[in-house]
């Protein structure tokens, strides 16, 4: 299989024969053009991976080809073949865009590494792309629901079936997994899809106001109501309301929400008018109500109303293998929102993510996407996480970093204990012993 199709541009034809020789051997396809504008006119007529260029050259130079590039396809990485005088006009190039720059002579070894990095960086961006653009498909649920770990695959597995249903869903999971996220898609792949969303945030509305908030209100209602005012389950009709963090409603509320449920009907304060709702009910919730309805907490008929259907939203710890997609997704988005170059997170760094635990799940993992893509130091990381730029380390020396600080991490959680850490990382005791010692680990207790 290929790692990816690379146009290379060099007026040397000898030049040009040795690189594609080299990375021909690397699994890569290779075209060649002799200038600047061959390689344009081979741009248009293929699909390529990346573009690796030699700054000087007739009819069209490399900072020209640049440019063009840039105006065809502005995430496509360019990478620059200098001369020793030419490295403060390339270092000017990767202000305006430029992927990267190589020095002659070069190592052939590390010219694959950046190659391979440049291509894999551009089919991470093209694959969020085609993420985003799914919208109005099937597939849309791929460009909100991010992650291909199992758990995220039962998971859309799921919403794709209910999405046609039309039944009551409970949506259960911790805070930032995308609660929301999810009751979104149920909207958008079904049949209410052309219809209003409206989440109520039950936590939010202040008891004294919530049933105007919700059932609306006529003229002279109460002090104050000086017009006739929809209410959010109206405005909803003929769509999804969605009733987040369900859990905090006060029971006295949650009897005139059931009622409303059962009879699909809404009397706005002031009226004697019912209006009849035709709309879907989903509901979200931090903790589980079946538990809380046992207590006492939440009104055991308003529970069975809602759960008709239940769904549980993995949060992030569970599903650590999405980090890296999930976190260049945000940073992509976050620097498109503040005007700023598109940064990107050191293979180094993304292992390091992926050792951390995220209590804000998903919501707390895009904070730091964002601050990331400002520059701004992320709370509590190393100044490895921090950085921000290619890597010098081969595959197999990032494969070990990882793996010694995701058992460093499981050693730490566990107090030391290689028993528990290996139950945890699901590998023999004597493999992690083997692998604490390779890393120079310690190990507390057995």
């Amino acid at each position: 299989m290929s790692s990816g199709t690379i146009l290379f541009v060099d007026d040397e034809e000898q030049m040009r024969a040795s690189v594609e020789q080299w990375l021909g051997l690397s699994d890569f396809k290779v075209a060649s053009a002799a200038d600047g504008q061959a390689a344009l006119s081979k741009l248009q007529q293929g699909t390529f991976d990346a573009v690796l260029t030699d700054v000087r050259m007739p009819k069209l130079g490399g900072l020209d080809l640049l440019e063009r590039i840039r105006n065809l396809d502005a995430d496509l990485p360019v990478i620059l073949l200098t001369g020793h005088g030419d490295i403060a006009m390339a270092v000017e190039a990767m202000r305006k865009g430029a992927y990267d720059f190589l020095e002659k002579p070069y190592d052939a070894d590390h010219l694959v590494l950046v190659v391979r990095r440049a291509v894999e960086r551009y089919k991470l961006v093209r694959e969020v792309q085609r993420l985003r653009s799914a919208v109005g498909s099937d597939q849309s649920i791929d460009a909100r629901l991010i992650g291909s770990s199992p758990a995220m695959a039962a998971l859309k597995k799921t919403v794709r079936e209910l999405a046609s249903v039309d039944a009551s869903v409970i949506i259960r999971g911790e805070t930032g997994t995308g609660k929301e996220v999810v009751a979104r898609c149920l909207h958008e792949l079904g049949p209410r899809a052309g219809r209003p969303f409206v989440a109520i945030h039950c936590g939010a509305i202040p008891e004294t106001i919530f049933e105007s908030e919700l059932f609306g209100h006529m003229p002279g209602a109460f002090t104050g109501a000086s017009a006739r005012r929809v209410g959010k389950f109206e405005f909803a009709n003929g769509g999804t309301v969605l009733l987040d963090e369900i859990e905090s409603m006060p029971l006295a509320l949650q009897t005139k929400v059931l009622r409303v449920l059962q009879e699909r009907v809404v009397e706005p304060l002031g009226s004697n008018k019912q209006i009849r709702l035709d709309i879907r009910v989903l509901a979200a919730s931090k903790t589980d109500l079946r538990k809380e309805s046992e207590a006492g907490r939440f009104r055991a008929d308003l529970y069975f109303r809602l759960g008709v259907v239940e769904i549980s939203v993995p949060p992030l710890r569970q599903r650590k293998e999405d980090i890296p997609l999930l976190f260049d997704a945000f940073v992509v988005e976050a620097c498109r929102l503040h005007g700023r170059e598109r940064r990107s997170a050191t293979p180094e760094a993304l292992a390091l993510l992926m050792t951390q635990d995220w209590p804000g799940n998903v919501r707390e993992l895009k904070a730091a996407a964002e601050r990331f893509s400002l520059g701004l130091p992320l709370e509590g990381a190393t100044e490895t996480l921090n950085h921000a730029g290619p890597s010098s380390k081969g595959l197999g020396e990032l494969v070990a970093d990882y793996e010694r600080q995701v058992i460093a991490a499981a050693l730490e959680i566990c107090e030391g204990s290689t028993a528990r850490a290996a139950d945890r990382l699901g590998i023999p005791r004597r493999t992690l012993n083997e692998k604490i010692q390779k890393y120079g680990l310690r190990a507390i207790s057995s």
